[in-house]
C-alpha cells in the first residue's frame, strides 16, 4: 500500500466513526473501473461492486448509485474499433448501451434481493427549480421504498457532458457546472443531503504528485480544506480515468461541491479487491475529504445545481461587502455585465480578477442591469415600469462558492 500523507487537521477525525455513521451514501462508478481495457464490462469487478452495494442496502443504508459506462458498452456492442468522437455517434452509442447497462444492474441486484430503478438526468433537471424539487421528491420516495436509484446522465438527449459549450461565454468554472458524472454524483449528493460520496476510480486516491513519476509521490489520506496546494493538484495528471471523461480536476470539483454541502467524500481505487466492503469496514483506503456545512437547501441549488452563462463583475469594495458585510449586490458595485439573462435567472458573481466567488438570483434582466450598473440605487427609479427591488441581487438569494 502506498505511503500515506495527510493535511494538518484541526481536530482528529475518527474515519471509522464518520463512515459508520453515514446513513445516506452516493457511490459513483466510472468507466475506467467498470470496463476492461480492451472493452466490455469487467464482470468480476462489476459483481463485486453489486455485492458491496447490496450489502450496504441490506444493512439499512440508503444508497444511490451514479454510473458511467453506457457509451463504452454501446460502442462495444456496435463493434466500433475506436472511441466515438462525433456527438450523434456518442448519443447513438449511449442509446444502445444504456439499456444493456441497466439490464446488467437490474439482473445482478435482483439476484441480491435488491430492487434497482433507473434515473436518467439532464442539466435541466437541476437548473429548473421545479424539476429539481420533483427529482428530490422522487428520489426520496424510492429510498423510502428501499429501492436503489441507478443514476446516469441522459447522454441520448443531453449534450452538456458530450459537447463543451460554444460561443463567447463558455462554462465559467469547472467546479460548479453540470457536465460529467463526477460532478453529477456531487450534485446528487448535495441535493439529497447525503452523508458520504464515494468516487471509485482507476488509482488509489489523490497523490501529492503523479504516482507514475516515482516514489516521492505520496497518497494523501485526509484533506481538511481546499488549500491552494490542493487546488494546484487539479492541474496535474494525478488521476486519469483514461477510458472516461473525467480526471482529477472533475473529481476535486466533485469533492469540493460535496464538502461545501456538508457531505464527506472519498476518492479511492475501484480496482482494489472488495473496495466497497473494505472501505465501509473502516479500512484506510483512498483520500477522505472532510465535510464543511453552511449552505441552506436554496443556497445549494443556487451554487451547484445550475449551469450559468452570464456574469456580473463587481469592484473590490462590493466583493468585500458581499463576503463580509452581509450586504446585497447594489448597482453601484457592478463594473461589467457579461452575457444575457432574465429576471429570476441564476448568474455568476466575479471579482475584478475574473474569479467567480458567488452566484445569485437576479432581480433584473441583463438589459436593465446594464442601464444601472455603476450607479447609485436611485438609478433603478428610471425603470419605472419594472422597478421592484433596490438591489440587483438581494442577500437571501446569494450563495458563496469559496469556503
Amino acid at each position: 500500500m502506498p505511503e500515506k500523507h495527510s493535511q494538518p487537521v484541526a481536530d482528529p477525525i475518527d474515519r471509522q466513526a464518520l463512515i459508520k455513521g453515514a446513513k445516506r451514501i452516493v457511490i459513483k462508478l466510472g468507466t475506467a473501473v467498470l470496463m476492461k481495457d480492451e472493452g466490455g464490462i469487467a464482470l468480476s469487478r462489476f459483481y463485486s461492486f453489486v455485492e458491496g452495494i447490496a450489502g450496504l442496502v441490506k444493512s439499512g443504508k440508503e444508497v444511490l448509485l451514479v454510473t458511467s459506462g453506457a457509451i463504452g458498452l454501446g460502442s462495444r456492442t456496435l463493434g466500433l474499433t475506436s472511441k466515438p468522437k462525433l456527438l450523434p455517434l456518442k448519443q447513438a452509442c449511449a442509446a444502445v448501451g444504456q439499456g444493456r447497462l441497466m439490464a446488467l444492474y437490474s439482473d445482478a441486484f435482483e439476484k441480491m434481493d435488491v430492487i434497482a430503478a433507473q434515473v436518467l438526468l439532464t442539466e435541466e433537471d437541476f437548473s429548473n427549480r421545479r424539476r429539481y424539487l420533483n427529482l428530490r421528491s422522487t428520489i426520496a420516495q424510492l429510498l423510502e421504498l428501499h429501492v436503489l436509484p441507478v443514476i446516469n446522465e441522459n447522454d441520448t438527449v443531453s449534450t452538456a457532458e458530450l459537447e463543451m459549450l460554444k460561443g463567447d461565454h463558455k462554462e465559467i468554472d469547472i467546479k460548479v457546472n453540470f457536465g460529467d458524472n463526477d460532478k453529477l454524483s456531487a450534485l446528487v449528493a448535495s441535493k439529497i443531503d447525503a452523508d458520504l460520496l464515494l468516487i471509485l476510480t482507476d488509482v488509489e486516491g489523490l497523490y501529492t504528485a503523479d504516482p507514475r513519476s516515482g516514489p516521492e509521490a505520496k497518497l494523501i489520506s485526509v484533506v481538511d480544506n481546499f488549500t491552494p496546494e490542493i487546488e494546484q493538484l487539479a492541474e496535474s495528471k494525478v488521476v486519469s480515468d483514461k477510458p472516461g471523461r473525467g480526471g482529477i480536476k472533475t473529481k476535486l470539483a466533485a469533492a469540493r461541491i460535496a464538502s461545501q454541502s456538508g457531505c464527506a467524500t472519498i476518492i479511492a481505487g475501484g480496482k482494489t479487491e472488495n473496495a466497497i466492503g473494505r472501505i465501509f469496514k473502516g479500512e484506510d483506503l483512498g483520500t477522505l475529504f472532510l465535510p464543511h456545512g453552511g449552505l441552506s437547501g436554496k443556497q445549494k441549488w443556487i451554487a451547484f445545481a445550475t449551469t450559468v452563462k452570464a456574469t456580473l463583475v463587481v469592484n473590490p469594495g462590493a466583493k468585500e461587502a458581499l463576503k463580509k458585510g452581509k450586504a446585497s449586490l447594489l448597482p453601484a458595485g457592478v463594473t461589467e455585465v457579461k452575457g444575457t439573462f432574465e429576471r429570476g435567472d441564476v448568474v455568476s458573481v466575479a471579482g475584478s480578477d475574473g474569479h467567480e466567488f458567488a452566484r445569485g438570483i437576479v432581480n433584473y434582466s441583463s438589459d436593465e442591469a446594464r442601464l444601472v450598473s455603476g450607479q447609485h440605487s436611485e438609478a433603478l427609479d428610471e425603470l419605472k415600469e419594472s422597478r421592484n427591488y433596490d438591489a440587483l441581487i438581494t442577500r437571501d438569494n446569494i450563495a458563496f462558492l469559496d469556503t
